[in-house]
């Protein structure tokens, strides 16, 4: 056995390679400084001493968090204004819905006004010539009453000869009978201004719907229904005829001749559709239009 054996070692542990580079790296770079300056600078010149610091690992890690940050702002500005860009445009599209929903209203407006106008119009029109009607239906019985009164034979006369030509009138048939049965089964209904029925009528609503019921279209004003068909005298009436008060093309009242001195009419709102002799209130006239 040496006589060394038990003798513990005194070496020193070995450097790592990467250590010992390292460190050779660092001496011979700050030898090389101080070679250069000792070479360069006059011989009783001070020592030239510069500190190079060198990157950190923290400061790299804050450079990396700043571009991070800086990107983050980026996207965000990006976002802002994508989002003020939608804003304005939904704003723009509000405004715009909002002007089209007035004008519309306004539209609107205008139509339903002009359409209360002319309905207005029309109503005084149909009101002004039912008036005009009724005074001359009033100033027509008030000429009857006064020459009733003053000649009654001459009324009993005119009865006799009425009842003498009914009595050639033959019972009506077909469309006749169909507008003298309509009419006889309205009376006692009430009048109405612009009744058209069922239950109520004015004079020429209820000619108007006799007619009708045997198929027949008539206009819906008094004057227009006289001015239709063929004028004939009250002494060759037949029943279904159209008897009229006033002159022919600007009647006041019309009624329906149903045979037997009789017609059919809706006379006022105090007597309603009434059945009367034609000495009751004596017609200017009659048309035929069947």
């Amino acid at each position: 056995m040496s006589h060394t054996a038990h003798i513990p070692s005194h070496r020193k542990p070995r450097r790592s390679a990467s250590k010992l580079a390292l460190r050779a790296g660092v001496a011979g770079g700050v030898l090389g400084t101080i070679a250069v300056a000792g070479a360069a600078g006059p011989a009783n010149a001070e020592p030239v001493t510069e500190t190079i610091e060198m990157p950190t690992l923290g400061s790299l890690g804050e450079g990396a968090g700043l571009a991070s940050a800086v990107a983050a702002s980026a996207e965000a500005s990006q976002q802002e204004a994508l989002d003020q860009s939608l804003q304005s445009q939904e704003n723009a599209a509000l405004q715009k819905a909002s002007k089209e929903a007035k004008k519309a209203k306004a539209e609107a407006e205008r139509k339903a006004a002009a359409e209360r106008a002319e309905e207005a119009r029309l109503k005084a029109e149909q009101e002004r010539e039912e008036a005009a009607e009724r005074a001359s239906r009033d100033a027509a019985r008030s000429r009857l009453s006064t020459q009733s009164s003053s000649n009654d034979g001459g009324s009993s006369d005119s009865g006799s000869t009425t009842s003498e030509s009914d009595s050639q009138t033959q019972a009506p048939s077909g469309s006749a009978a169909a507008i003298v049965a309509f009419a006889k089964a309205q009376v006692g209904d009430a009048y109405v201004s612009g009744g058209t029925g069922p239950n109520s009528w004015d004079c020429s609503g209820l000619v108007q719907a006799a007619y009708r019921a045997a198929g027949i279209d008539l206009p819906r004003i008094s004057y227009q229904q006289s001015s239709m068909g063929t004028s004939v005298s009250l002494s060759n009436l037949q029943p279904g005829d159209i008897l009229y008060w006033g002159s022919r093309s600007g009647s006041y009242h019309v009624a329906i001749y149903v045979g037997g001195g009789q017609y059919v009419g809706a006379q006022n709102p105090s007597s309603g559709v009434v059945q009367h002799s034609l000495d009751w209130d004596t017609p200017s006239g009659a048309v035929r239009i069947l």
